[in-house]
């Protein structure tokens, strides 16, 4: 079968490729072994997301009466329900990639796909395999939860991110190690749920990349409802007697032994590039991940490599942003380079977290003369009114020039508002300008335009 590009894997990176390209007159197969739309729309972004929203509504049912409503009685968590909702949310979207697939003529060949030579691609699945070729081929292969020594993964004990979305009961008690979106997505979700939660985290903070005044209120907030916070801490052995995980954890004061009845392991996640046909094809790696240039191109002629396989941030997002470019480029376009620095960043936890650009640390760092500006919620009217007045908006500015750095946002809602900063960082909208933009009344946005007023000593609700 002769396709004028294939594309092996179907995650937002693939299968976003794969329609570009059909939209750009272009033969395209997609060779994807499990269920179209990777493991983002399968196993990550979409269902963890209804099971957020599951622990959302049953905190809202909880709380009800600090709204003026009577609910009747005690809030009761259905878990098998919540799973199930949440598996049956993934299910639609994947029939959606499907529909997707025969509306944009793409042909979806099931089976486990890899490199055969130049401009060829094998293809084993079900007992069977066959060869396709093109001249052009787009590795969207993505990654998998990583495991350490420590914590090696049983599937019932010691659980990944995917056993964690399909677990049969709510455990009464669970230790997540690793604080970053996915650590601390789960440690929320499950400490909504009513399971007594311990998050441990390597490093002196939680979710350790956002800015520091970011992760001391994720922080607070959780301590606030009942999770035990541990940073600068490691697990370093867990042994399992009788069902029960007894971790060893690595603090600056010595060595503690927690409990629990599982151990979710958060640690990050390895790229998928074993098994591939890489490196008996000319395909060269830089350390775990595919070596590309700026339009996705590998050493080996024709074959291109997008997604978590590649260097930047291992994000939904930025795969299909990869995807897009690298179609473009392919059905002979001049597409932009993407811009890494304009990448924004969700944690989707109560109070959620959302940033983009240099944070305030970073930049003055860099020795640049800068101007901040923050606003909290508690001073939002709209923030008051739905009950949601943690966290804050903060604002980096360029001093000479006005050029907005950086921002970071924790609070509800603030995955929606951050990419108004995407949009203006993009248009090199200055901090002027940003004040000026009338913002809406009341809106949690409003804080926008408040932090950037704050920067520049012109706040009103200060």
């Amino acid at each position: 079968m002769q396709y004028d590009l294939i594309v092996i894997g179907s995650g937002p990176g693939g299968y976003v490729a794969a329609i570009r390209a059909s939209q750009l007159k272009m033969k395209v197969a997609v060779v994807e072994m499990a269920e179209l739309g990777g493991v983002c729309l399968n196993w990550g972004c979409i269902p963890t997301k209804s099971l957020l929203k599951s622990a959302q509504v049953y905190n809202y049912i909880r709380h009800a009466a600090d709204y003026g409503i009577a609910t009747g009685g005690e809030a009761k968590a259905d878990f098998s329900a919540v799973i199930e909702r949440s598996r049956k949310v993934a299910e639609g979207m994947s029939k959606g990639v499907q529909y997707l697939m025969k509306k944009n003529k793409i042909d979806h060949i099931k089976g486990h796909g890899k490199l055969a030579g130049k401009n060829m691609v094998e293809v084993t699945g079900n007992n069977d395999t066959t060869r396709i070729t093109a001249k052009h081929i787009i590795l969207a292969t993505g990654a998998r939860s990583r495991e350490l020594p420590a914590m090696k993964q049983d599937g019932k004990n010691i659980i990944g991110y995917r056993k964690a979305m399909t677990l049969d009961e709510l455990p009464e008690s669970m230790i997540v190690a690793g604080s970053g979106a996915i650590g601390s997505e789960f440690a929320w979700f499950y400490a909504s749920m009513g399971t007594r939660v311990t998050l441990v985290e390597y490093l002196d903070s939680i979710v350790p990349l956002e800015d520091e005044e970011v992760s001391a209120q994720l922080g607070r907030s959780f301590k606030k409802m009942g999770i035990k916070v541990m940073t600068g801490a490691s697990v370093e052995a867990v042994e399992i007697n009788k069902g029960v995980c007894t971790a060893t954890v690595k603090t600056k004061k010595g060595e503690e032994k927690i409990d629990a009845g599982i151990v979710l392991s958060a640690v990050g996640i390895s790229p998928n590039t074993s098994g591939i046909g890489l490196e008996e094809n000319g395909v060269e790696l830089d350390g775990e991940k595919v070596k590309v240039d700026e339009y996705y191109r590998t050493t080996a002629e024709g074959v291109y490599a997008i997604g978590d396989i590649v260097g930047g941030p291992a994000l939904a997002h930025v795969a299909s942003a990869e995807g897009i470019i690298c179609a473009e480029k392919i059905g002979g376009l001049d597409p932009e380079p993407l811009d890494y620095g304009n990448i924004p960043s969700c944690v989707y936890t109560g109070p959620e977290v959302a940033s983009v650009g240099m944070t305030e640390k970073y930049a003055r760092e860099q020795g640049l003369d800068i101007k901040v500006g923050k606003f909290p919620f508690s001073a939002s009217g709209k923030a008051n009114a739905a009950g949601e007045r943690d966290g804050f908006v903060k604002l980096i500015f360029d001093a000479k020039y006005g050029e907005l750095l950086g921002a970071h946002m924790i609070g509800a809602n603030v995955t929606e508002i951050i990419a108004e900063i995407v949009a203006a960082r993009k248009l090199e909208t200055t901090g002027h300008e940003i004040i000026k933009a009338v913002h809406p009344h009341p809106t949690m946005s409003e804080a926008v335009m408040e932090a950037a007023a704050a920067a520049y000593g012109e706040v009103i609700h200060l």
